[in-house]
């Protein structure tokens, strides 16, 4: 059962919709320091946060406006409009800001989730292969960022032209749009786009404003490369994917003690 009433704390209440904790400051816990699932553990928490606090200040905005009212001191006013003229921008403004906290908020707790999904079947990789393991070790903090298709996905979408990295006037935190401006397909993250232009494959127009219209994102040449390598690749591993898969079948019914001598190792133990 939802400990938190959606009335009165919507954001703590939409996390714990969606992860089953009390306090949505958990979702940081048992994680290391700058592990991908701290990090936007704690994004979601900042965002449920000023969820709340920005509800309650535009419901004690609302009280106020209308407890005269409620109250038959209505008759004294200059009619509605006098009623409106001073609060109602303060109240519209308060509506505008929670909105845009709540889609930070909703953005967080899919990126969250994704994660949790793309760290699971990472984990599971990383037991049948211990040194790959101790390799990603050394790798840099934000490997996480292009993991996986993150880096192709991202790259494609620039390819367009349309793609551009923006920042919230309001709240500073860093999206991606699409050529109408608004946010972009959320499986190109903000963080891949800045490891990319870091790494030298993407180019940031840094002439143009961050919060409109955002920042041209565009290939390098080298970025150009990495794509063309990344689609021809694709083939040739599925084909011999399915060469593989052909041969394991074939041989795991001749010889069932090498399959068996095969089998994936235990899980390393990883260091915090």
């Amino acid at each position: 059962m939802n400990p938190h009433n959606a009335v009165e704390r919507p954001g703590a209440h939409l996390v714990a919709d969606a992860f089953g904790v009390e306090d949505p400051w958990a979702l940081t816990d048992d994680h290391p320091l700058r592990d991908p699932l701290d990090l936007v553990g704690r994004m979601v928490a900042e965002a449920a946060r000023d969820v709340d606090e920005l509800h309650g200040d535009l419901t004690q905005s609302a009280i106020t406006l209308l407890e005269p009212i409620a109250r038959g001191e209505h008759a004294s006013m200059r009619g509605w409009e006098g009623v409106l003229r001073t609060t109602g921008p303060q109240i519209e403004l308060l509506v505008a800001r929670r909105s845009a906290a709540y889609e930070q908020l909703a953005r967080s707790i899919s990126t969250y989730r994704r994660l949790q999904s793309e760290t699971g079947a990472w984990q599971s990789s990383m037991a049948s292969t211990p040194s790959l393991a101790k390799e990603q070790g050394s790798c840099r903090d934000d490997d996480w960022a292009v993991s996986g298709d993150r880096q192709h996905r991202a790259l494609e979408a620039a390819e367009t032209g349309e793609l551009r990295f923006h920042q919230s006037a309001i709240w500073g935190f860093n999206y991606v749009s699409n050529a109408g401006g608004s946010p972009s397909d959320p499986s190109v993250w903000p963080e891949t786009v800045q490891r990319l232009v870091a790494d030298g494959l993407l180019d940031q127009d840094t002439s143009e404003a961050l919060y409109r219209p955002g920042q041209l994102l565009s290939l390098t040449p080298q970025g150009e490369s990495a794509l063309h390598h990344a689609r021809t690749a694709s083939p040739r591993v599925s084909a011999a994917l399915s060469r593989s898969s052909t041969t394991v079948t074939a041989g795991t019914a001749a010889e069932p003690a090498a399959a068996t001598a095969t089998s994936a190792p235990a899980k390393p133990s990883r260091s915090r």
